[in-house]
């Protein structure tokens, strides 16, 4: 067995961006308040004490420019990390990542790729409230050209991180921002966790749930105990990619399972959660002996108010009475 040691989400990030920048020159980070801050949430914490302010910059506050001085580096033959500060900033600068980032490699056939990693911390905590909680990977798993991946763990976070600043495409990579100081067991030698590929937590007989990121140890690992308890034996899916999505990982459970739930913490309606279901309605409707089951967020803005906001957060036990409706 690989010898591992225990750190927390955020640290596996840094760790990650360490070991690549000390590999390749070309790996630089750059964002708001990373340098003299460290990061909003700490994860570029001494960074620039060992690769200095050219390598790890501090940036204006303007996203539009953060992207697109990435892109343009990453096609001068450079390797990018840009930090979004929060995901719900993303939108502001669309045109940098809907038109020129997933669309350059390919609108200039093929002559130049884009190499970056843009860093997107997400999700709900504590009282963020509207514009500052968001859960935002649908809409990027709508664009050609982009690859998504959202880590639920400490150690999936260092790999996938790792395999997203060596992938030639560009990146975006969903860090829940409740998962910065939890702690996991993370392998002490060089390993990477392959994009588009998702993990079987799990393995069970009865049923196949689909999660990712803090949603599944949070809900969807809580709801599989629960149901074990009941006599329903789950088979727990850490997507960990949004796109390219591992169908077959999921094809192949309901096969085995003839029943399948998905649950995110984004809003149900638009989320991934359709377009999981879409493909086992397609590909795998004959395996099937119950109708597919979603959940998320209710179709609201994030609340601010205490009481609203705990209203609105998933309940693993209200999902497994839905759950229990499927036999």
């Amino acid at each position: 067995m690989a010898e591992t040691k225990k750190i927390t989400f955020s640290q596996a990030t840094l760790e990650a961006m360490q070991e690549e920048m000390e590999r390749d020159d070309t790996v630089f980070v750059m964002g708001e308040d990373i340098a003299r801050q460290g990061g909003i949430f700490g994860q570029f914490k001494g960074l620039p004490d060992s690769f200095g302010s050219d390598r790890v910059r501090d940036t204006p506050i303007t996203e539009t420019a953060i992207v697109g001085a990435a892109v343009g580096a990453a096609l001068a033959g450079m390797r990018p990390i840009a930090d979004m500060h929060f995901a719900d900033f993303m939108l502001v600068c669309g045109d940098e990542i809907y038109n020129q980032m997933a669309k350059v490699h390919y609108m200039f056939g093929g002559q130049k790729t884009v190499p970056m990693v843009l860093r997107a911390p997400d999700g709900l905590i504590n009282q963020a409230a509207a514009q500052h909680s968001q859960s935002l990977e649908a809409i990027f798993q709508h664009i050609p050209g982009l690859k998504v991946v959202a880590p639920s763990n400490p150690a999936d976070a260092k790999g996938l991180l790792k395999s997203a600043i060596r992938d030639d495409n560009p990146v975006i990579y969903f860090e829940h921002k409740a998962l910065f100081n939890t702690k996991g067991d993370v392998p002490v030698e060089e390993y990477f966790t392959p994009i588009g590929k998702a993990d079987i937590v799990t393995e069970g007989s009865d049923l196949t749930v689909v999660s990712y990121s803090n949603c599944l140890q949070t809900v969807a690992k809580p709801v599989a105990e629960m149901a074990e308890k009941e006599g329903i034996s789950v088979e727990l899916i850490d997507l960990r990619t949004i796109s390219p999505i591992d169908k077959d990982a999921i094809l192949e459970s309901v096969a085995k399972t003839s029943r399948l739930a998905i649950i995110h913490e984004a809003v149900k309606q638009g989320g991934v959660g359709g377009e999981i279901a879409a493909i086992v309605a397609e590909e795998g409707l004959d395996y099937l002996d119950a109708p597919i089951m979603r959940f998320g967020s209710p179709f609201t803005p994030v609340p601010f108010a205490r009481p609203l906001e705990q209203a609105y957060r998933l309940k693993p036990e209200a999902i497994l009475e839905g759950i229990k409706r499927m036999f």
